[in-house]
């Protein structure tokens, strides 16, 4: 007989859970495990709500094992720290980002890319390496190996800060990686959401000249202004685009929604770059020879390793960079959930769980 979730660990635990295809989350008491040697545990305070947790709870990328308590953008404050641990201590201000396990031993592990392991353990939603299964940060309180908690810097605040920890690494990475992070540099980001208008804040604390390319020309004036873009596309203007043509460095692509990329490739100079970061439905077309011409490059990212999300938290408490943010309670997830499908928010939901999580 399978163990209950109530039952696989000695440590009572309580969240909020979906059950079925439905994607609904209601009240999950279950448990999480003792405090090892390595383990961090603390009190989950804000959690921000990631695109891919709807994905999830829905089971529309076809894995999600129920009941699965979302959450990769946790901040709270440690409550009890394991014998051995080295660099955290009770009442530190922490992070967990989308991975709380690797193996730590192969090519990837060694050179600092634990998001590429094979045997990499979600935040949510996975087995662990004793076979039961991981849930996530909309819930009280989180355990983690200390080798996957991040220090939270002094400056940067827990409920705007929150989704840096999937948002912030997933746009950071590409433009450190690909070279896009140099001053002047000229960068394309397409879409405005959770993802672009961090990607936005973080090329322009690069140094970079940003380009918003979007659909929505109502969001000309919260590129611009709102978050200081140099210029706004909207990309089914054939003329705009045309204009645009060979003079982009790089783009960051966030959108997950079905979308032609030949006009982005245009956009690009000889030797540019297309970086994709969301994840469309339908596989991509590309024609050859709009690569060939200018040894363009198409490529993808996934979120960092955790050397370079701790780098990122740095970078971000220094120049200042958060999330636009709407804070709601728990109880108010499910409609976040809907209005989050609709495109609702500006920019991200973050969930104050410990003003809010009360268990039954």
């Amino acid at each position: 007989m399978a163990t209950s979730p109530e039952s696989e660990h000695p440590i009572k635990a309580y969240g909020y859970a979906a059950r079925d295809t439905s994607g609904i989350l209601s009240p999950l008491t279950f448990s999480r495990r003792a405090t090892g040697e390595t383990d961090i545990r603390f009190k989950v305070l804000y959690c921000g709500i990631c695109h891919s947790d709807l994905h999830f709870v829905k089971n529309e990328w076809g894995f999600t094992k129920y009941p699965v308590t979302p959450g990769h953008e946790i901040v709270g404050v440690v409550t009890e720290v394991g014998s051995k641990v080295e660099n955290f201590k009770i009442g530190d201000k922490v992070g967990v980002g989308c991975l709380v396990g690797s193996c730590r031993s192969c090519q990837s592990c060694a050179s600092d890319y634990e998001q590429y392991c094979e045997k990499q353990v979600l935040t949510y939603g996975v087995p662990n390496f004793d076979g039961t299964q991981t849930y996530g940060g909309y819930s009280d309180h989180m355990v983690s190996d200390e080798h996957f908690v991040l220090r939270w810097p002094e400056n940067l605040p827990l409920d705007s800060g929150a989704p840096l920890l999937c948002a912030g690494i997933t746009t950071y990475s590409p433009l450190k990686y690909f070279g896009l992070d140099k001053p002047g540099t000229k960068v394309g980001v397409v879409g405005l959401g959770g993802l672009g208008h961090v990607a936005v804040k973080m090329a322009k604390a690069f140094g970079a000249e940003v380009t918003v390319f979007s659909t929505t020309s109502a969001k000309e004036k919260e590129a611009i202004e709102g978050l200081n873009a140099d210029h706004f596309i909207n990309s089914k203007d054939e003329q705009k685009m045309e204009a645009v043509r060979g003079t982009l460095d790089g783009i960051i692509d966030t959108v997950s929604a079905n979308h032609p990329i030949a006009p982005l490739l245009n956009a690009l100079t000889p030797h540019g770059k297309l970086v994709l970061v969301g994840a469309p439905e339908k596989p991509l077309e590309v024609a050859s020879f709009s690569l060939i011409m200018g040894r363009k490059l198409v490529a993808g990212s996934n979120i960092g390793g955790i050397k370079e999300t701790q780098e990122m938290l740095d970078f971000a408490a220094k120049h200042g960079i958060t999330a636009d943010i709407e804070v709601i309670p728990i109880d108010y997830v499910n409609t976040a959930m809907e209005r989050l499908l609709k495109s609702d928010v500006r920019y991200r939901f973050v969930i104050d769980v410990a003003n809010s999580i009360k268990a039954e």
